[in-house]
């Protein structure tokens, strides 16, 4: 089995601003690339798990998400980091209903470690809110950090 570093997508990798979802809005955190190139270098799978409710709120579509994602792997591959999949919850309560995959539910959490043959609880998430830590937990993680808090000396 393998264990995989699951990152949260705005307020981690990019710098958090509403409802980002062109290129020209999109701006990396400083230090992300060397967090995630640490954790490759570890063994870790880097997977992405995103709630998009601007998707369910029709303020965007899956093409300008599909088209940002595949810009902003792109960047991390030329940083010679590998995503492995970037996983996202389109739904929003009050638009679309109830759903299992958006955080804090564990739906996308699951569904990579089904994919990728993942042991939970080797696993490492990093977010910057609430619902991306309890999602965390609500799989069975036992390493879920804020990005905010996260140093790049922990070693696991």
């Amino acid at each position: 089995m393998k264990k995989a570093l699951f990152l949260d997508r705005d307020g981690v990798i990019n710098l958090e601003k509403n409802y980002v979802h062109t290129i020209e809005d999109f701006e990396f955190n400083e230090g992300i690339f060397d967090l995630c190139r640490k954790f490759q270098n570890e063994g870790y799978l880097i997977i992405v798990i995103t709630n998009q409710a601007g998707i369910g709120r029709k303020l965007y579509d899956e093409s300008d998400f599909g088209k940002l994602t595949k810009w902003m792997t792109d960047q991390f591959r030329r940083n010679g980091i590998m995503i492995s999949k970037v996983y996202h919850c389109p739904h929003h309560p009050e638009f679309t209903g109830k759903c299992n995959c958006r955080k804090p539910e564990p739906g996308m959490i699951f569904k990579a470690a089904a994919e990728f043959n993942l042991e939970i609880p080797k696993c490492v998430l990093i977010g910057d809110n609430k619902s991306d830590i309890q999602a965390g937990y609500n799989a069975g993680m036992q390493k879920c950090f804020y990005y905010k808090d996260f140093s790049l000396t922990l070693s696991f």
